[in-house]
């Protein structure tokens, strides 16, 4: 079967919006659980499509008499709850625009993004997230309502309007306002979380959405979608957990299980059993750090995992490639059955049937061990201008690449190695920076991603680094430092690591100990009653991190190796200065923040 193309799928949404195909699931699936919220007790409060969709008929008519309308902006501030779903669905159906930001966001923040988007309402969750823009609301001439959902000092926001409110109205005829929003207006704004200057307001239409939905399906492949459990629990103003979770449930009948903490994620995951799951590449690094964290304080149990994993990944390669034998069949049976599928049923993934890593680069060992242990873990590559997804293959994946093209995505390496894409899943463009849209989209509908990659004949794409992250040494040395980041998290007992370089004589790097592996380390060794701090500064653990460092800079030629290293003990945590909220670095924030230890490294 010739693959799909851009202009399949295009037809295939033409006349669609994002609210039509909500009441197409509805109509279809009125009784099937669409949204699920963990109660204190442990059990679970259910909504049903049917119910989700009344909810937005009356949320949508209360936020119609507060004014919103066709063309407006209302700014969400929400966690992961059943609520945001509603929110979301129901500022749609008034022809305006659902814009979610970072609940970490300071006032300072706030006042930045509302006023960008010129937002008309504001739908907190608690009176923490109300006080950050009341704090700054004289700066928001545009503002004029603030909606509260959870507010225990009964003082109901600053304009009286609440949640329960909303729920209270006369609902909206859904399918009379279906049609309401085209296909051209803007379904969400996505601001990028901001890695240098001020964050960028992704533009995505309807067209947008509906398009990358018709890509995933493709790409899924999945003959039934109804019904897959999934955890929603990253940031809703990411566009990775806004697709895996909110749009493809929406259109595709997933149950979604609401996941407010994603710190508890590990705990939902167990209690959810997922079907379909996403995560950034540091929540597979600490289920891993969890899983190999037990195992070590039993050696002999765990170098029998160990072997069992060495000789699965062979086994499973030959799987993807189609030359696995009988016998090999047989062996990783026989290895599922007596170690593999045991850790999937501790950790709640033993109903994994699809899982993703994203939004950052991931080490090549990690994806083999999970692969090896039956989780089925493929990396996808995109980015919030490209509503997610560029390059993905679920079920054929080449560890060390991204995949080839999304169904009906064109991929293509630039000139100057600069990986582009082209299909009707590319922005509109910035909110309000025509110079920025210019750089980032060419005339021809290309988008520049701003990454360096390299395509082998059968179109599976390698990422190398961010165009402008390549370190550039003294000697005029190009280095990714993305390379030398995965290698360096390969030594056991390294959690995090930032590799240092540009402009200096030699690759220097930051490495942060595994809170879960080092004190397991630790004890073994005799070490006792110290903090992940303390052993920072230990010489056994210094040694031990050393010895690593000489073995996994082996793949690298010595202008490209790092020299030495700073060990520290504290775990970086997302969105702060250190960290995006998807966990990618930022790089000045690291140089700032470190700039003292960074500056040591290069003593004489």
């Amino acid at each position: 079967m010739a693959p799909v193309t851009n202009a399949e799928l295009l037809e295939r949404v033409e006349g669609r919006n994002v609210c039509t195909e909500f009441l197409k699931t509805v109509a279809a699936f009125p009784s099937q659980v669409a949204l699920r919220s963990m109660n204190d007790d442990g059990s679970w409060s259910e909504t049903t499509f049917g119910q989700w969709a009344d909810q937005v008929a009356r949320v949508a008519g209360g936020l119609a008499a507060l004014g919103v309308g066709r063309g407006d902006r209302v700014v969400m501030m929400l966690r992961n709850i059943p609520e945001f779903h509603v929110a979301d669905f129901a500022v749609l159906f008034l022809g305006a625009t659902p814009i979610s930001i970072y609940n970490s966001s300071s006032a300072e923040q706030v006042a930045y993004l509302a006023g960008h988007c010129g937002a008309k309402v504001a739908i907190v969750e608690d009176a923490g997230f109300l006080g950050r823009f009341t704090e700054v609301r004289d700066q928001l001439p545009a503002l004029e309502r603030i909606v509260i959902l959870d507010d225990p000092t009964g003082a109901n926001g600053p304009d009286g309007d609440t949640w329960a409110q909303l729920l209270d109205s006369a609902p909206l005829d859904l399918g009379e306002a279906a049609s309401t929003p085209t296909a051209d207006d803007l379904a969400t704004i996505i601001y990028t979380s901001g890695t240098t200057g001020n964050p960028k307001g992704v533009m995505l239409t309807h067209r947008n959405i509906c398009w990358t939905v018709e890509c995933l399906r493709e790409a899924y492949g999945f003959d039934d979608f109804v019904g897959k459990k999934v955890v929603s629990y990253l940031p809703m103003a990411h566009i990775a957990e806004r697709m895996s979770s909110h749009y493809q449930g929406a259109f595709l009948g997933y149950n979604i299980a609401t996941c407010p903490e994603a710190g508890q994620i590990a705990l939902y995951a167990r209690a959810v059993r997922p079907n379909v799951m996403f995560g950034v590449p540091r929540v597979w690094e600490k289920v891993y750090a969890g899983i190999n964290a037990a195992l070590a304080a039993d050696p002999e149990k765990k170098l029998a995992v160990d072997e069992a994993v060495a000789a699965a990944i062979p086994i499973v390669e030959a799987m993807v490639d189609g030359t696995v034998t009988d016998e090999q069949r047989e062996t990783y049976a026989f290895l599922d059955g007596v170690a593999f599928s045991t850790i999937r049923d501790l950790v709640g993934l033993d109903e994994l049937e699809l899982a993703v890593t994203g939004a950052a680069p991931i080490p090549r060992e990690l994806i083999q061990w999970f692969r090896a242990i039956g989780v089925p873990l493929s990396e996808i590559y995109g980015m919030s201008e490209n509503t997610g997804p560029m390059c993905f293959s679920a079920w054929a994946p080449k560890v060390g690449t991204v995949g080839p093209a999304c169904p009906g995505v064109e991929v293509k390496i630039a000139e100057d190695g600069e990986v582009c894409c082209r299909g009707g899943l590319v922005f509109e463009g910035y909110l309000n920076d025509p110079e920025k849209t210019a750089e980032a989209l060419d005339a021809d509908g290309w988008l520049h991603s701003g990454d360096i990659g390299e395509m082998d004949p059968a179109g599976y794409v390698r990422i190398v680094d961010r165009k402008k992250e390549l370190i550039i040494t003294a000697g005029g040395k190009n280095i990714s430092p993305a390379n030398l980041e995965a290698a360096l998290k390969n030594i056991p007992l390294v959690g995090q690591a930032a590799a240092i370089g540009d402009n200096r004589p030699f690759v220097s790097a930051l490495v942060v100990l595994d809170p879960e592996v080092a004190p397991v380390w630790a004890a073994q060794h005799g070490i006792e009653g110290k903090s992940l701090a303390q052993l920072a500064d230990d010489p056994a653990v210094i040694a031990e991190v050393n010895a690593g460092l000489e073995h996994v800079m082996g793949q690298f030629n010595h202008a490209e190796r790092v020299k030495k290293l700073k060990v520290l003990g504290e775990e970086w945590m997302p969105d702060s200065e250190i960290l995006t909220p998807t966990s990618k670095l930022k790089r000045r924030g690291i140089n700032s923040t470190f700039a003292a230890e960074i500056e040591a490294l290069y003593a004489r």
